[in-house]
């Protein structure tokens, strides 16, 4: 398995100047942008509601914030930076609704921030809602059926109206995984049945690739909008035996899951993403092009 330390996947795009950076919401995502910017010789602050992330912060080299982008008074004495990662995910244990906290939250940060300094906002390809498998692209309609999809939707949307002439980046990441991140893996290795529906693409990225285009689009001046996925959408299906296939695990079977499950909501959303924007100013030579590649440097003899 590859090393989460390993050499960045740089493109031509990648910000090579050694920069201050933070990362709003250091988590999987964020981890792995601030590894490969220290790698770069970065600087970088990473943020977290929990103080027993500091040591693991650490041991990384990032340096730890306290930060709840929805309290006020966590939001000062924030670090002077060249760029910025917002990568918050939604907790459901916080008291906070969804719009709340991922709309709310990012307007208390954008007015404490620099309107100058070159952010890049993680967003979500759930904010599409077609439904028959076609492709889809940043051009493509996007009315989210579901939670997630909307209150993201609505935070691209409160980012351009109120940095209008800033630099910013919107990315809209498909489905991430990687090292100890891969769905149902340990249910396909142990021969138990996959409560999720065969059918219906599922749209990925390795999470180095994912950080790479994030990397990237702090130098992107041109284009506000990317959504971010590897090159090739797989039949969910086809995905839970590739596992089976390179773990030597018996063929995945399938029931129906609970009609209230996540997973249920989920895999009404069938889409193809296509990456053409992406490949051509973020991350022209992706390290895990498709699924099968990934998942064996996930799933391989080292992992």
């Amino acid at each position: 398995m590859a090393s989460p330390l390993s050499k960045p996947n740089l493109t031509e795009n990648t910000p090579l100047k050694p920069a201050r950076t933070l990362v709003i919401g250091c988590g999987y995502l964020g981890k792995c942008v601030a590894k490969n910017a220290i790698l770069l010789g970065d600087s970088v602050w990473g943020t977290t509601r929990q103080h027993n992330k500091f040591e693991e912060f650490r041991a990384l080299g990032i340096e730890p914030l306290i930060l709840d982008w929805t309290q006020g008074d966590t939001l000062s004495g924030l670090p002077e930076v060249d760029r910025i990662l917002i990568s918050v995910s939604y907790d459901r244990e916080n008291q906070h609704s969804r719009r709340e906290s991922q709309v709310g939250g990012l307007g208390n940060l954008l007015k404490v921030i620099p309107p100058q300094t070159p952010l890049c906002y993680i967003s979500t390809t759930g904010v599409y809602h077609q439904t028959d498998g076609q492709w889809v692209d940043e051009e493509s309609s996007a009315v989210p059926t579901r939670e997630g999809g909307q209150v993201h939707l609505e935070a691209e949307r409160l980012l351009e109206q109120l940095r209008p002439k800033s630099s910013w980046t919107t990315l809209r990441l498909a489905g991430i995984y990687g090292p100890n991140r891969v769905p149902r893996a340990a249910d396909v290795k142990a021969g138990r049945p996959i409560a999720s529906p065969p059918e219906g693409y599922l749209n990925l990225i390795h999470v180095e690739d994912a950080a790479a285009a994030v990397l990237a689009s702090w130098s992107q001046e041109t284009e506000k909008l990317y959504v971010v996925a590897d090159d090739e959408p797989v039949i969910r299906g086809e995905f839970y035996r590739e596992i089976a296939r390179q773990t030597q695990a018996p063929e995945p079977k399938f029931i129906a899951p609970d009609p209230n499950a996540p997973v249920t909501m989920r895999s009404s959303s069938n889409k193809r993403i296509r990456n053409q924007r992406m490949r051509r100013d973020l991350v022209p030579s992706l390290r895990f092009p498709t699924f099968r590649e990934g998942l064996a440097d996930v799933l391989g003899p080292q992992s």
